[in-house]
């Protein structure tokens, strides 16, 4: 037993031995690991200083907005690098393809977030600023975005983003610079969801309607936009502002001994002759200038050795010219609004301030260049009463949105904050109509009434007297329609009884036959029981060339616009300046401020407005002279919505040769001429009962997608669309 235990002793030292070999091979191992770890964490943390410290200083630098006006003379400097690279301009920018709106996808409020960047001052490598000290004017645009509603300190929740660079004026800037420096700003995205604001564009000696400036994706707003490169709807015409303008108190009852002021200094070369013509032939029109003796002096204006105050001699004239100068935009317009004076603008090619929002064909008249030489006799046209609601117009628009720099501001983002959220945004009533002509006659709140139909498709009302055959032909042609659900008649004729029902035509559809007590127009907008769908296609018993896919693509647009007159034939109303008074226009035009009764889609919640809610005796007046009430009907749903109706397809021509009336076919010049005259008339009465009109126009029409393609019938949904 004895002899045994050294073996086992040494076959225990010998394991042993090992044990302790692989103890130090292991130990050794672990600690090279840690050592390489620690390595890794020291690179880690020494990367992380190293991009934290730039980052860290250049946030440090935004309050983050740093707004105070005693401290932008004192402003912490960036250095714009000369291997900086900028994006270039994208010309054909719009909305959908350079904006990013799921970036506004984080709000509920239906409030875009504005971010402004901090205030900095961006030098070149030799510490020479790029641009000039920013202008009190881009500070109050600062100072009021930071105080509006849509301001967010946190660039995360921003839906779009103003940088501080002072780009008001072209020539106070270095463009390619500047270009640089916009690329260097942390959530730049090559200008995507950027606003960048510029009033006066180009520079001696083109002065270029646009800022020549690479901003990449970013929008632009500008006071000198051309239409051949204003990105419409992406875009934002603003005005050339006026301090002068903003100092003017004008007196409404003021006499205005001059018919027309021309008050620019440097008006282009195209048009001084034409004026001096003009002024020389018409004692009512004043050509100013600026005065030898004080050249610079802005608020002079002469003629010859005559000195005039400005803008103050403005407040004497009626119409105020402002052409085309070095620059599209000219301050004259603001000043011309701000004096009561109705700007004439003759400048083609121009985009207006707002002019996506603003309809300026109530306040301002435009001119071709090409009939410049026309101004005098055309002004002399414009009636008394025309010129107070153009003044008042113009006043209310300058005062609501062009006062100050910062009510410009606030303009520009309401426009962009209503394209992010179109759903509420403002209507055109909102940004046109002054509250004093919002009346009780306009139901503001007005919505059509929700909930089922008690039938669906549509119900064709057809009012007829004793026109048989062409009434026949209009019911074998409606009834072919798939979403007609029933024809209803309205039997107009008190002394002659309905033919029989095995006279009738064999229908698809239901037929029911309504007789009235007296002969009355209005008796095609009563409110009938018999009509159980929302829709109503109210139709002439002569109107026979309507196709079945016309009626359907008719049905198809109204179910989009339930709340508009949807139809065929369609009309507009014009100024007669010579008579003073509205006229009936029923020729080819390109607006559309009526859609004819005869042929048209409309919900039946309108019948009855027009039976129990008509203004004044506009009912009984339609009844007693058996006319207009087609006109009628567009006046009370323009006046209850503020929409315009919406012509359909492109047929103008809708009727039997046969047929007789007036307005849509050839007949004798002395009834045409009657006709017209006495729906003019139905025109100016109407509007004197509303107080207003109340009509809106538009300049499109709804065709089917495919209309005009050169593609196989198979692909089009509807073929048959008539061409006139």
């Amino acid at each position: 037993m004895k002899g045994k235990c050294p073996k086992s002793f040494t076959v225990f030292t010998e394991n042993s031995s090992s044990f302790t070999n692989r103890t130090i091979v292991t130990f050794n191992f672990r600690h090279f690991f840690l050592g390489f770890a620690y390595l890794l964490l020291f690179i880690f943390l020494a990367l992380s200083i190293l991009l934290w410290v730039p980052l860290h200083t250049r946030h440090s630098l935004e309050p983050s907005v740093l707004l105070e006006r005693a401290s932008l003379d004192h402003l912490p400097e960036l250095v714009v690098l000369n291997n900086s690279l900028s994006f270039a301009t994208q010309k054909n920018c719009t909305y959908y393809t350079c904006f990013d709106v799921y970036k506004c996808s984080h709000t509920h409020s239906g409030r875009i977030g504005v971010y402004v960047y901090p205030v900095v001052e961006f030098v070149d490598k030799d510490k020479v600023p790029i641009t000039k000290k920013i202008t009190s004017e881009f500070y109050n645009i600062l100072k009021a975005i930071t105080k509006s509603m849509y301001f967010t300190s946190d660039p995360n929740e921003a839906c779009l983003f103003i940088p501080t660079i002072d780009l008001l004026n072209q020539n106070r800037i270095r463009p390619k610079d500047v270009g640089k420096a916009l690329s260097s700003l942390p959530y730049w995205n090559e200008g995507r969801n950027h606003l960048i604001f510029n009033i006066l564009p180009g520079s001696m000696p083109e002065y270029h309607p646009f800022l020549e400036v690479d901003i990449g994706y970013a929008m632009m707003t500008s006071g000198g936009f051309s239409s051949l490169t204003y990105r419409s709807g992406f875009d934002v015409s603003v005005p050339v502002y006026s301090p002068l303008a903003a100092e003017l108190r004008t007196q409404s009852s003021q006499d205005r001994n001059w018919l027309v002021i021309s008050s620019q200094p440097y008006i282009h070369e195209d048009f001084r002759e034409v004026i001096s013509e003009m002024a020389a032939e018409h004692p009512g029109f004043l050509v100013l200038n600026s005065c030898g003796s004080s050249p610079l002096d802005t608020k002079l204006r002469c003629r010859d050795e005559e000195t005039y105050n400005f803008p103050d001699i403005l407040m004497n004239a009626t119409f105020c010219l402002v052409v085309r100068g070095a620059r599209l935009g000219q301050p004259t317009l603001m000043e011309s609004l701000a004096a009561g004076c109705i700007p004439v603008v003759v400048s083609d090619s121009y985009v207006l301030p707002y002019e996506e929002v603003i309809d300026w064909k109530s306040a301002v008249l435009q001119l071709y260049e090409d009939d410049l030489s026309k101004m005098m006799d055309l002004l002399r046209g414009v009636s008394s009463d025309r010129i107070s609601e153009m003044r008042q117009k113009g006043n209310w628009i300058y005062t609501r949105y062009f006062t100050s720099m910062e009510r410009i501001a606030l303009t520009t983002l309401r426009i962009i904050n209503d394209r992010v959220f179109p759903h509420i945004g403002r209507s055109y009533s909102d940004w046109n109509d002054p509250p004093i002509e919002r009346r009780h006659l306009t139901y503001k709140t007005f919505a059509l009434p929700m909930g089922p139909p008690r039938s669906q498709g549509f119900t064709a009302v057809v009012l007829t007297y004793d026109r048989l055959e062409s009434l026949f032909h209009v019911l074998e042609r409606i009834s072919k329609a798939p979403s007609l659900a029933k024809i209803v008649i309205v039997w107009n004729n008190q002394f002659k009884d309905p033919p029989p029902i095995s006279s009738w035509p064999r229908l698809p559809k239901p037929l029911q036959i309504v007789r009235t007590k007296r002969n009355q127009l209005s008796n095609r907008f009563y409110p009938f029981p018999e009509i159980e769908t929302e829709a109503i296609l109210a139709m002439d018993d002569d109107i026979i060339m309507l196709t079945t896919d016309e009626l359907e693509f008719g049905f198809e647009v109204w179910r989009q616009f339930p709340d508009r007159i949807v139809g065929f034939p369609s009309r507009t109303h014009v100024w007669d300046g010579f008579n003073h008074r509205w006229k009936y226009e029923s020729e080819w035009t390109n607006n559309v401020s009526m859609v004819l009764t005869g042929a048209a889609f409309y919900h039946r919640v309108y019948n009855y407005y027009y039976s129990s809610a008509m203004p004044g005796d506009i009912k009984s007046w339609v009844d007693d002279h058996m006319n207009c009430e087609d006109i009628a009907m567009n006046f009370l749903v323009a006046n209850l919505t503020g929409k315009a109706p919406i012509k359909v397809a492109p047929r103008k021509k809708f009727k039997c040769p046969e047929c007789v009336n007036a307005d849509l076919l050839s007949v004798d010049l002395s009834d045409m001429t009657a006709h017209m005259a006495e729906r003019s008339e139905c025109i100016n009465r109407f509007a004197d009962i509303y107080g207003r009109l109340p009509l809106r126009s538009v300049e499109f029409r709804a065709d089917p997608v495919l209309f005009k393609d050169n593609l196989p019938d198979a692909f089009k949904r509807f073929n048959e669309i008539g061409s006139l």
